[in-house]
């Protein structure tokens, strides 16, 4: 596992972006597409934006 460093409060955000994406992709394929798969879609689609925008809030140095 890669050593994460920067301020630890973007370490968090970024820890709590990429669990909501986890989440999000189990919750959507495992239990909403039974229900309605154009939400299953829509929620996979937000999980696929969250990556890069907690890779961006990681790397945000505020010096």
């Amino acid at each position: 596992m890669p050593k994460l460093t920067g301020r630890p409060g973007n370490q968090r955000a970024y820890i709590l972006i990429m669990g909501s994406c986890v989440a999000l992709i189990i919750l959507a394929w495992f239990v909403v597409r039974l229900f309605s798969v154009p939400a299953a879609i829509a929620m996979s689609a937000v999980a696929a934006v969250l990556p890069p925008v907690a890779a961006i809030v990681a790397n945000n140095r505020q010096d």
